[in-house]
């Protein structure tokens, strides 16, 4: 046997990865390859200039019956006992111990799980029967009282969550561990975006009056994931700068900023065409959608064309820039400028302390603007292709965190059923669905997981959520994940 001698030439070449090596040949082979390899097409219309998300070409699987989703997500965990979700019942039970059998050895939090008695606490508050339904709503809540006959309660959600952070990831992303992608993130992928100048999905951030701070939210809640980077959320902040380094430097103007970007965009199209790495287009768009924003943000954020009417129907609040009320506003004029996915998170409502106290003052927060959005959104015209989802990670327990009647008393966490409302975009008016038990502690009718809320909201959307899937490692990533996940027609008009 010999051995070639050494060839550092060939050596060189072994060490090439494949991209490398076929991305620096001119065999016309290698070429038609690489292209193939990595998508020609998508780099092609990069390089023409096409950046535009359109989605994907299958979308939507059937005819849709809402265009757009704003999502009223009310972060910590609202108290449906004290809201939605009353039983004659419990007035007799006040005061007495959960049993045993209606806890079920369930696995509690570190909040509660040393008690040595779980009191029964009925709603802290009156309510009545609403609507022609006769939906029972909170009187603290008042405003929502008023919409009854235009939403659908769903008083049977649950979730396997116990804690924030794993429920509130779980909601949105279709998993509790991180690295997923948001719901918001799927739907900007699939449908792409309705607006030349805004992204596809916009996230507004509030601090309610309750529990102050609330839980800390971050930015992988409306995150793209495993799916390109252009599809995450857009968060806009409050006061003079909405979005950060949208503006241009001191010194720098709209003109030399265009030319910039015109010279950057051949310089990243050249090198997506050389290596074909998605997120370089993504970049590109990244910076064409910013250049555009920084006219069309500063006149969506400019309220003062809005007639006095409007902070009539919204509250005063709306004029504070950053208020849940300021931002219901700003997502009814982002569905006016073709936003697909808008999601308010408010922050506030672990009530594990003191819930007599902070309760109401969340619920002032939310109530009119909450009610107002569905109401603007009527008398636009708007309503029947937008869909509007209220609601949070999970509910409240029926028992007391804390002595009975103590002044600094709550309830704690809880799953295994929560109250969440939907109104517009192909949803039933008036209607409330699913029941719990005399404790509102467990369902017995008609229970809807939070993946069953998931897919009910891509049908809505024209997409069956078993067809909609991203490839990742080797998997079929769905937003609703791979365990059962059914569309409750039941809610649907």
């Amino acid at each position: 046997m010999y051995s070639l001698p050494f060839d550092i030439e060939l050596r060189r070449a072994q060490l090439l990865t494949r991209r490398s090596l076929l991305g620096s040949s001119t065999v016309s082979l290698g070429a038609f390859a690489l292209g193939n390899l990595l998508k020609s097409e998508q780099v092609a219309a990069a390089a023409a200039g096409e950046t535009k998300s359109e989605g994907l070409p299958e979308l939507p699987h059937f005819a849709p019956k809402a265009k757009r989703v704003i999502y009223l997500f009310q972060s910590g965990g609202p108290s449906h006992v004290d809201l939605f979700d009353y039983h004659e019942a419990m007035d007799s039970l006040h005061g007495t111990d959960l049993p045993d059998s209606v806890r079920g050895g369930q696995r509690l939090t570190g909040m509660t799980s040393r008690q040595t008695s779980f009191p029964v606490v009925k709603p802290l508050w009156g309510g009545r029967r609403c609507g022609e339904h006769g939906t029972w709503i909170s009187d603290i809540v008042p405003h929502t009282q008023s919409i009854a006959d235009d939403i659908t309660i769903v008083r049977s959600l649950w979730t396997e969550a116990i804690n924030h952070d794993p429920a509130v990831t779980f909601i949105n992303t279709g998993s509790q561990q991180m690295g997923h992608a948001s719901l918001g993130a799927w739907l900007s992928y699939g449908l792409g975006r309705e607006s030349d100048d805004f992204p596809a999905y916009m996230v507004l951030l509030s601090q309610g009056s309750g529990k102050n701070p609330g839980q800390p939210l971050f930015s992988r809640l409306w995150g793209s994931g495993y799916l390109p980077s252009s599809h995450q959320g857009v968060m806009l902040r409050p006061g003079v700068n909405p979005v950060l380094y949208l503006k241009n430097p001191s010194g720098v103007s709209r003109d030399s900023r265009r030319q910039l970007l015109d010279t950057l965009g051949d310089l990243n199209q050249k090198h997506a065409a050389a290596a074909g790495d998605p997120e370089t287009l993504a970049r590109i768009e990244a910076y064409e959608m910013a250049y555009r924003m920084q006219t069309s943000v500063p006149d969506l954020t400019n309220v003062s064309d809005e007639p006095e009417s409007t902070f009539e129907l919204y509250g005063d609040d709306a004029r504070r820039p950053g208020s849940f009320a300021a931002n219901c506003l700003l997502a009814r004029r982002m569905a006016q400028r073709g936003v697909r996915f808008i999601q308010l998170f408010h922050r506030g409502w672990d009530q594990h302390i003191s819930i007599k106290n902070q309760l109401p003052k969340q619920c002032r927060d939310v109530d009119q603007a909450s009610a107002a959005l569905v109401q603007d959104l009527k008398r636009l015209g708007m309503l029947d292709d937008t869909l509007v989802v209220w609601g949070g990670e999970f509910g409240r327990t029926v028992y007391s965190q804390g002595a009975l009647g103590s002044p600094s008393a709550g309830r704690d966490h809880h799953g295994r059923c929560f109250s969440s409302w939907m109104a517009g975009g192909g949803i039933k008016a008036g209607y409330d669905y699913g029941r719990t038990d005399d404790f509102a502690y467990n369902i017995v009718e008609n229970p809807v997981h939070i993946r069953d809320l998931n897919a009910t909201i891509l049908h809505q959307l024209g997409i069956d959520h078993e067809r909609f899937t991203f490839k990742f490692r080797g998997l079929s990533q769905r937003l609703t994940g791979v365990e059962e996940a059914h569309v409750v027609n039941d809610i649907l008009s």
